[in-house]
């Protein structure tokens, strides 16, 4: 181990003594951080802990790689590197784990994640970029296992989309592409999909990537044999080695307590990657981890005694330390007080974080309890409230809800009361929760001036001879104003590229915009979607196509967990504009459905969910959303494309208003609303009404999230009266969320004098062929027949039972 890493090289011997002492002082202070952390959460402080240590020496070397502008997109336990890379204090460690809400206190999620989620600010308080390309990057971990390598993806592609796409704005995001991404990854979460999908894409797309793999043998208590063929991860992927003039990857070994080789190891790496735009996958072995896989369970019930003592003799920190005395760098004695200066370095720095979160607390609840005694004073019930009052003072390390539960348990024993004294209770709660409730529920979507909801309409225009041409056109014509618009846009997905997709709604936009901005991919939904979201967060404007609705259950999890979470867990320090492209309703056949709605609106909350009715709808979303600084889902109507629509003029510039409902048919009698390609079967069915006397009012949904920002659609019932939601959804999906959202959002039920129903598809996926699409999804014989039983209900003698 006399190896002199070529980041060593010129220093002098003191310089260089240095440095690998301050290396060492970080991994002491790493490693006591990990075992404090576990003490808070088995004291009952914090919550759970899951930490870094037996990674730390290979994260140094990690992080003496990393340079300013590169990204990562990390594992759980990478705290050493945050560490390294100045990003992360003893302080800012200890209150993530006890969850302190202030971002100034607690940068990585101001408490929104458990400690172990580390992430770095793109945004200033107001959502504005900073440079990216002065400072080292983190991307907000999310903790499920390998959810963070599709990102990964697309913060590698970026810098290549930077070197070679001319013409986009880079002061603030790249120099000349020379990024890297680093990714790192626990060992037995290799094993997921979302690992090999991105490996194998990152090896196609050929991206500056580096990827490490902590491997300490384990996955929770799961042995590496039965996660991994072989039992080890660079062994089968030895087919991706590149060879001579060939594409693949660079895979490299090493050991995890090898402190210089690992210094040359990730040097290497990080001038391949750096300067061929080569992925390169760094294998770490011979790791540990000394406190088992979490707080919730010990590492003796599953690790046998000779693992238990191996991993004793090679904990890397140890290593370390014995190679900094044998090649003469300090002396036993000088490593035996450093390290009980860190020691205590670590636990000053504990108290003085718990200080900072109990503090403000301990203010509030001297204030509530001045407030609450009082209000015994001049209640009837002085007994009850003093118990109140006294169980809070009980409290030593009180946390916010021990405080507002005391203040309204209160206001039960004053319901009939009235005194100057309660009134300021009352005002105390409201304050409370207005102070309070934003620390964590604010920034589930953008709350700077680029928020799509500070974007107005403008609509089409048209010449006087206007042509009537499909829809595919209107979209092809907008997107083509889009990439001559925005350098920095680019959009790809399955047959996006060559053949201008599926539906020709990018007919020549390859040829003439080149392969990088308009590009055909494999098929692997989930790395599609993490291309769009590593590339937004590098301040590139992706439009991520997946081809089909159906098909982004292959990448719901990457949207739910990631991309719709990213803007709140880092209270709005970060955010990826990506849009999402799809189409899909009235498709025929189980699988090509598309009409998951209930369950996507549930689960990617964080991102706008846009259903355009026709083209020109579907285009003036594009427009609005690169306007924004949001993400969204655009779907398209599978049915639209060879519809006629009236071709505007002012491609690139009309905007579709989001969250903003439109009637498209004014009518007396009863509402209906729906969206997407059951509008036109809704319309017709309007029409048919007519012949019987019923006068329809008809509304285009167009936004699901948001929904009618304008609560518009009351103002329809208060006219009608009457409700009726149609939807191809199942029942309790999409219909039963719009069914809430007008009850009870908007309050409508003051307003009816009929039952509101829903009219949706069957329970079951819709079967194939036009018989399979009528007698799964709601027909027009089934909107008019549903339409005239409410109104026969209302009116038996005016409406005659139909069947």
């Amino acid at each position: 181990m006399q190896i002199e890493p070529e980041t060593m090289k010129g220093l002098s011997f003191e310089d260089f003594k240095a440095e690998v002492l301050n290396d060492y002082k970080i991994a002491v202070t790493s490693r006591e951080c990990s075992l404090l952390g576990r003490r808070e959460v088995l004291t009952g402080k914090a919550k759970f802990g899951i930490f870094g240590d037996g990674k730390e020496v290979a994260q140094l070397a990690m992080a003496k790689a990393f340079k300013d502008g590169d990204f990562r997109s990390g594992y759980y336990r990478d705290q050493t590197f945050m560490m390294a890379i100045g990003e992360l204090t003893v302080e800012q460690f200890f209150s993530g784990l006890y969850a302190n809400t202030n971002i100034e206190i607690e940068p990585m999620s101001a408490g929104r994640q458990m400690g172990g989620h580390f992430a770095t600010h793109s945004l200033d308080k107001n959502g504005n970029w900073k440079n990216l390309t002065k400072q080292k990057n983190s991307s907000a971990d999310i903790s499920p296992t390998a959810g963070q390598m599709p990102r990964l993806l697309g913060l590698a592609q970026a810098s290549k989309i930077y070197r070679h796409v001319k013409g986009i704005y880079t002061k603030n995001f790249s120099d000349n592409g020379n990024e890297v991404a680093w990714g790192t990854i626990g060992n037995a979460s290799t094993s997921e999909g979302l690992f090999f999908e991105t490996i194998n894409a990152a090896g196609v797309l050929q991206v500056p990537m580096i990827i490490s793999v902590w491997d300490d043998e384990y996955g929770i208590s799961v042995h590496a044999k039965h996660q991994t063929t072989k039992e080890n991860i660079s062994e089968i992927l030895k087919g991706f080695q590149r060879e001579e003039d060939g594409k693949g990857y660079e895979i490299l070994r090493v050991q995890g307590w090898d402190y210089p080789t690992l210094i040359e190891t990730y040097q290497k790496a990080s001038k391949i990657s750096r300067e061929q735009h080569v992925p390169v996958l760094i294998h770490v072995n011979e790791l540990t981890q000394p406190q088992g896989h979490s707080t919730s369970g010990s590492h003796e019930r599953y690790k046998s005694s000779e693992r238990l003592a191996w991993e004793i003799a090679n904990d890397c920190n140890t290593k370390m330390r014995n190679w900094i005395i044998t090649n003469g760098f300090a002396t036993e004695e000088e490593i035996t007080n450093l390290e009980k200066s860190v020691k205590k370095e670590v636990r000053v720095g504990k108290k003085a974080s718990w200080s900072q979160f109990v503090e403000p607390i301990n203010k509030d609840k001297a204030e509530i309890l001045n407030i609450l005694k009082l209000v015994a004073n001049k209640s009837v019930n002085k007994v009850f409230i003093l118990k109140i009052v006294k169980d809070l003072e009980t409290i030593d390390e009180p946390v916010k809800r021990d405080i507002i539960v005391a203040a309204r348990k209160t206001l039960r024993y004053i319901i009939d009361e009235s005194t100057p004294e309660k009134d300021r209770l009352l005002i105390w709660i409201d304050k409370y929760f207005e102070k309070v409730q934003p620390d964590y529920s604010s920034h589930l979507y953008s709350e700077g001036n680029k928020s799509v909801k500070y974007i107005a309409e403008v609509k089409p225009i048209y010449s006087e001879n206007t042509e009537n041409v499909d829809g595919r056109l209107i979209i092809r014509d907008n997107f083509d104003a889009i990439f001559s618009k925005y350098p920095e846009t680019l959009i790809f997905g399955e047959d996006s590229g060559t053949i201008g997709d599926v539906n020709q709604g990018l007919e020549g936009m390859q040829e003439k915009y080149g392969e990088l901005r308009v590009a055909d991919v494999g098929i692997r939904e989930a790395t599609i979607i993490g291309q769009g979201i590593g590339m937004a967060m590098r301040g590139l404007r992706p439009i991520a196509e997946i081809q089909y609705l159906d098909y982004l259950m292959y990448a719901l999890q990457i949207i739910s967990d990631d991309l719709a979470t990213l803007q709140y867990r880092t209270k709005g320090r970060q955010k990826a504009p990506l849009i999402i492209r799809t189409r899909g309703h009235r498709l025929e056949g189980i699988w090509h459905s598309g009409s998951q709605m209930g369950g996507i609106i549930n689960l990617v909350r964080g991102i706008h969910v846009l259903v355009p009715r026709n083209m020109t709808k579907a285009a003036g979303f594009y427009n609005t959303l690169l306007e924004s600084d949001e993400p969204a889902l655009i779907i398209e109507c599978l049915n639209g494309y060879r519809l006629k629509e009236k071709k505007p003029t002012n491609f690139g510039l009309f905007k579709t208003p989001i969250g903003v409902v439109e009637t498209l048919r004014e009518g007396s009698d009863i509402t209906l609303v729906s969206y997407g390609s059951t509008l036109r079967i809704v319309e017709q069915a309007a029409k048919d009404l007519m012949e019987v006397g019923i006068d329809a009012e008809v509304i285009d949904a167009q936004s699901l999230l948001p929904f009618d920002v304008n609560h518009d659609i009351v103002k329809s019932v208060e006219k009608t009266n009457r409700l009726l939601i149609i939807d191809e959804d199942v029942p309790g999906g999409a219909s039963a969320y719009i069914l809430n959202e007008v009850l009870n959002t908007q309050n409508a039920y003051e307003f009816l004098d009929s039952k509101p129903q829903t009219l949706t598809a069957k329970p079951h996926r819709p079967a194939y062929g036009t018989d399979g699409d009528y007698f799964s999804k709601p027909s027009l014989e089934d909107i008019f027949e549903t339409v005239y039983q409410i109104m026969h209900e209302s009116n038996p003698s005016k409406y005659a039972k139909l069947r």
